[in-house]
């Protein structure tokens, strides 16, 4: 039995960003309701209500419904009309194919002053002779009656003879009666063999108390039993054969038979939901990275990428051309130092990157415009640019040699610290440890000669003396 729960109202009220206290217009048709409720206290703005092709058996919880306009109750299992003379403001109603056989429930719509159009057609009522004009005299705000225009000149001639129709509609209406409680009566009867059949009877169709009696028949009946009983087998022979023995067996209509018919397609659906669940394959999970720990390149939602390598920045750059109208709460994106691994939907795209990158200092963003993702990742790599100084000094010969030499030097972009290392400025002065211990005296010291210092000295004017 579905009913009709705040969630199920929320579902079928997108149009109205799921708030039902302002909805003003729902559609429940299809939904194997088997009863009308909430809606009176829930959503009391309504407008239009949709509830045809449903198991409701009565019409009930509306009359709070003050703004209704449409009601759409076609294809149910209702037999009376009422409870609707709260709805104020109802202006169409739909019965088509119901089992309203007691027409002079309308009656009750008396009350609904907006009333202008009203559908019975496929009712047991609609059979009776006299219907329509006891409709049209009974209910003068109407002006459409299943489709067709009332005209003026029917509605007199209706009036003229209400009397007369009245007394054949209720004798039809007594004769209906009896017949529907013969129907329920039968009914109520088959379900109770049907019970009582669904359990399970002994090896030979027969039901036995005494368990001596059982096996004395077992022992008698021996292997003829056996050639009698075909064999059940599971297989679609025997499910088709049971699908066409129910289909072809006669039955009446009335609320019940349909009743048993959505009951028995509800069971065959499950049946074979249960059986196809069974049956499926567990699919295995995708290889992501080998067993030797190699990250593989992976696109399973089959999204258009491209991978630029911003060597400015100093960084890799992944467009993802994710779908336009996918909410972001679908998209889970990692970053590992060698590849990168993007979620869409629970599918996986995964891409292996050239070199290894900062997962700390990645970044994912989304285009609010073409839904594409872009990750930045930088490089876990840093380049040095720094070019080095040369001193200034005279021009001289020699100085132009050096200069010669280091402009053919090439600049390496690596970080050398035999490159970078500073003079050690512990031994500029030699002291001479040979000297016997005394006064310190302080002594002119003369520059090197060219032959000690191993090359030519120049003297230069910016540098101070010594004191």
């Amino acid at each position: 039995m579905v009913l009709i729960t705040e969630d199920l109202i929320r579902r079928r009220a997108e149009h109205n960003n799921c708030e039902i206290f302002s909805l003003e217009e729902i559609s429940l048709h299809q939904q194997d309701v088997e009863r009308i409720e909430h809606l009176d206290k829930w959503c009391r703005e309504l407008k239009i209500l949709y509830l045809q092709n449903n198991l409701i058996p009565k019409i009930e919880n509306v009359g709070r419904l003050k703004k209704l306009e449409y009601l759409n109750l076609a294809l149910n299992n209702i037999e009376k009309i009422e409870n609707l003379e709260g709805c104020e403001s109802l202006q169409k109603l739909d019965l088509t194919v119901n089992f309203v056989g007691e027409v002079s429930t309308i009656q009750s719509l008396k009350h609904n002053l907006h009333l202008r159009e009203l559908y019975l057609v496929g009712n047991p009522c609609a059979q009776y002779d006299g219907y329509r004009k006891y409709v049209v005299a009974t209910l003068p705000q109407l002006k459409w009656l299943d489709g067709k225009e009332i005209e003026r000149s029917e509605r007199i001639q209706a009036l003229q003879d209400y009397r007369q129709v009245q007394q054949q509609i209720k004798e039809e209406e007594e004769a209906y009666l009896l017949r529907r409680a013969r129907e329920r009566q039968e009914a109520q009867n088959k379900s109770c063999t049907q019970q009582s059949a669904s359990r399970n009877p002994g090896f030979d169709g027969r039901w036995y108390t005494d368990i001596n009696n059982t096996l004395y028949v077992q022992q008698v009946l021996g292997e003829e039993n056996k050639e009698n009983c075909p064999d059940v087998n599971p297989g679609g022979e025997d499910e088709d054969q049971e699908d066409k023995a129910f289909w072809q067996q006669p039955s009446q209509y009335t609320p019940e038979s349909r009743l048993e018919a959505h009951r028995y397609m509800e069971e065959k659906r499950k049946s074979k939901e249960s059986k196809s669940e069974d049956g499926k394959k567990v699919k295995p999970p995708r290889t992501m990275i080998t067993q030797d720990g190699r990250a593989l390149n992976v696109n399973e939602p089959k999204l258009d990428f491209s991978l630029v390598d911003d060597e400015e920045n100093n960084q890799f750059i992944l467009d993802l051309g994710i779908y336009r109208h996918l909410d972001t709460s679908l998209v889970d994106v990692d970053v590992q130092p060698n590849y990168v691994r993007v979620l869409v939907k629970s599918k996986p795209f995964q891409l292996v990157l050239p070199e290894e990158v900062k997962p700390d200092s990645s970044s994912a963003k989304r285009s609010q415009t073409t839904g594409h993702l872009v990750v930045t990742m930088p490089k876990a790599s840093e380049l040095i640019q720094k070019q080095r100084k040369i001193p200034c000094a005279p021009k001289s010969q020699n100085s132009a040699k050096v200069q010669n030499s280091s402009s053919k030097r090439i600049e390496k972009l690596e970080v050398d610290p035999k490159a970078h290392s500073f003079p050690d400025v512990a031994n500029i002065v030699q002291e001479k440890r040979d000297r016997a211990p005394g006064p310190l005296v302080l002594s002119k010291c003369r520059p090197q000669d060219v032959s000690e210092g191993g090359g030519e000295y120049t003297e230069n004017s910016e540098v101070p003396p010594l004191m």
